[in-house]
């Protein structure tokens, strides 16, 4: 079986960077080949990464508020582009009454301060796990 190949990305301009770390070694540790593009992208940045690195999941951490803006434009730039075997996840302050609309826009998982690192390991390998193998 192929390695699970995730971007984690920071998405506009928010600039608190240590929980995505935190995560992208998490992830590493335990056996996902993780691609962390840094701060201050815009969704184009992160779907076109997502496309030339070939991913299976897209993670974006915001902590800025921008989440009801930044997620459902990159899930529109991966529909555009025929990501719809793309995982898109979110982290960050996410209020219950967004993560039920952004659920409805494709955004698969969604995780806030607190959430163990070893849930989001295991929530990515099960999703990972239902879709179809990609070539």
């Amino acid at each position: 079986m192929k390695k699970i190949r995730i971007l984690m990305a920071k998405a506009g301009l928010d600039g608190h960077d240590r929980g995505v770390k935190v995560v992208a070694r998490a992830l590493r540790d335990a056996g996902l080949e993780v691609i962390y593009s840094g701060l201050h992208n815009t969704p184009e940045q992160i779907v076109r990464a997502a496309l030339q690195e070939d991913v299976d999941v897209i993670g974006v951490s915001i902590l800025s508020g921008a989440h009801m803006t930044l997620l459902p434009k990159i899930r529109e730039l991966m529909a555009k582009n025929g990501m719809d075997d793309v995982i898109l996840m979110g982290g960050g302050i996410i209020p219950d009454e967004d993560k039920s609309n952004l659920e409805k826009l494709g955004v698969k998982g969604l995780f806030g301060p607190g959430a163990s690192t070893q849930e989001i390991v295991e929530f990515i390998k099960s999703e990972v796990g239902k879709q179809p193998q990609r070539v």
